[in-house]
C-alpha cells in the first residue's frame, strides 16, 4: 500500500531488456534505506527492488506491467517519481493507492493560473473507470484530488511544491501517464454492478 506522497524523483540509469521484462536501474537519494524485496512504487507502479549497488537500485517490470503502463515508454536520464510503500501506523497524508495501474491517460491540455496549474487528462472509457469531482485520483503516482470531471476526461489543479517535487514539471501535452482510480470508488461501482 502507498499513499501517493512522492518521496523522491529518481533518475533512470540503465534499462536492459530481457526477453519480455524490463530491468529498470534508478538512481535516487533513498537508495541507501531501500532492501532486497522491498516495494517501491515508480510512477504509481508497485515493483520489487531485485538489486542494489551504489546509489542505485534495480527493478523489474514484466511484459503485463509495461503493456498497461506508461514504463515501456521510459527513456535513460528520465525522472520518475518513487515512493516506498507505507508503514502501519504512519499518517495516511494522500489517500489509499495500491500501485497497481488500472489504465494509461494523455494529457490534453495545461493551463497556467496564477502560479499554479492546471492539468486535463483523457483516458479510454471503455475500461469503465470513473472520476467524481472532489475524489481522489493517482497520476503517475501522485494522489490528487479531481477538480473537474466528465465521462473520460478529468482535471487536477497541481500547486507549485508538487509541480517542482514530482514529474509534473515534465509532462507536456500528449504525453502518456499511469492511472489509479480511487480503490473505495472501484469497490463501490462493482458492488452497484453486480446488484444491477
Amino acid at each position: 500500500m502507498f499513499t501517493g506522497i512522492i518521496e523522491d524523483l529518481g533518475t533512470i540509469k540503465k534499462l536492459n531488456r530481457d526477453g519480455g521484462n524490463l530491468h529498470i536501474t534508478v538512481h535516487t537519494s533513498i537508495t541507501n534505506e531501500l532492501k532486497i524485496d522491498q516495494s517501491v512504487a515508480h510512477n504509481g507502479v508497485c515493483l520489487t527492488v531485485v538489486r542494489i549497488k551504489g546509489d542505485s537500485y534495480t527493478v523489474t517490470a514484466i511484459q503485463e506491467t509495461l503493456d498497461k503502463t506508461n514504463l515501456g515508454l521510459l527513456k535513460e536520464n528520465q525522472l520518475v517519481n518513487i515512493e516506498r510503500a507505507m508503514k502501519l501506523g504512519d499518517r495516511l497524508d494522500g489517500h489509499i493507492v495500491q500501485g497497481h495501474v488500472d489504465q494509461v491517460a494523455n494529457c490534453v491540455n495545461i493551463e497556467e493560473e496564477d502560479g499554479s496549474w492546471i492539468f486535463t487528462f483523457e483516458y479510454d472509457k471503455g475500461l469503465n473507470n470513473i472520476t467524481i469531482e472532489k475524489g481522489s485520483i493517482t497520476v503517475n503516482g501522485v494522489s490528487l484530488t479531481v477538480v473537474n470531471s466528465e465521462l473520460n476526461c478529468f482535471s487536477v489543479a497541481i500547486i507549485p511544491y508538487t509541480y517542482n517535487h514530482t514529474t509534473f514539471k515534465t509532462i507536456k501535452v500528449g504525453d502518456t501517464i499511469n492511472l489509479e482510480f480511487d480503490v473505495i470508488g472501484k469497490y463501490v461501482k462493482r458492488l452497484n454492478e453486480l446488484r444491477h
